[in-house]
């Protein structure tokens, strides 16, 4: 799975594109690993997956096919 990380998550991660291991079947499964990878996103009021390019909910399944972007809370004005 290719995955783009934007704004803190990158700051976070310390990379902007990352390959998730094998055996992440779910939005939900990508969060919880993230999580477990890299607590302080447990910091976050909010994390967004978006999946080809359309937001998802947890119950959504991945593919290593897929393009997968991690979208912190954002602010604006």
């Amino acid at each position: 799975m290719n995955v783009m990380l934007f704004g803190v998550a990158k700051d976070i991660a310390g990379v902007a594109r990352m390959q998730l291991p094998e055996g992440i079947a779910t939005v939900g499964a990508l969060k919880a690993w993230l999580l477990a990878a890299y607590p302080a996103f447990e910091q976050l009021n909010s994390l967004m997956i978006a999946v080809n390019k359309a937001y998802a909910a947890d119950t959504q399944a991945v593919t290593t096919t897929d393009e997968i972007a991690i979208i912190p809370p954002v602010s604006g004005g």
